[in-house]
């Protein structure tokens, strides 16, 4: 391998640095290229990535509506993108675990939301204005010792 002189210039002038052939362009990770947003609600957690595109939206590597059968969770998920009107430019991976069907739609609907925000800081007043950033916090309530649920109650007998 050749060897060339290092910048004279530098303290450490008297080394030799090992030449380099031209090295081949290095492949852009996914960090790079995607914006990544997570959501959740309930207990599902969707982690979504974001980058420009022709429009595809795949949840757990399915299309969205082999996905989602329920109308009101498909247009659920696609709100924040119809109310920045970026449906048809941004390609969308998503992969969602946990809960049911209305939580995975939620969670899927925060974490485009939060991506969006990340990816393009003027969608901010119109996914703010939506709803679309403010988490939804209701979880089932844990059933408590001695009782048949979180608020049921065995029946009392007073004899």
């Amino acid at each position: 391998m050749a060897e060339t002189p290092a910048n004279t210039n530098t303290p450490l002038a008297g080394l030799k640095v090992p030449a380099t052939a031209a090295q081949p362009a290095q492949k852009p990770k996914a960090k790079d290229i995607y914006t990544w947003g997570t959501g959740r609600r309930k207990t599902s957690v969707a982690r979504v990535r974001i980058a420009p595109g022709k429009g595809e939206l795949k949840i757990n590597n399915r299309e969205l509506d082999k996905f989602f059968t329920r109308p009101q969770d498909i247009s659920n998920v696609i709100a924040p993108l119809k109310a920045t009107k970026t449906e048809k430019s941004l390609d969308i991976l998503v992969n969602v675990k946990g809960g049911g069907i209305t939580g995975q739609s939620g969670a899927i609907m925060l974490g485009i939301a939060r991506a969006l925000k990340i990816y393009d800081p003027t969608l901010l007043p119109a996914l703010r204005d939506g709803g679309f950033l403010t988490r939804d916090g209701r979880m089932v309530e844990r059933k408590k010792p001695g009782q048949s649920g979180a608020r049921r109650r065995y029946q009392f007998s007073k004899r």
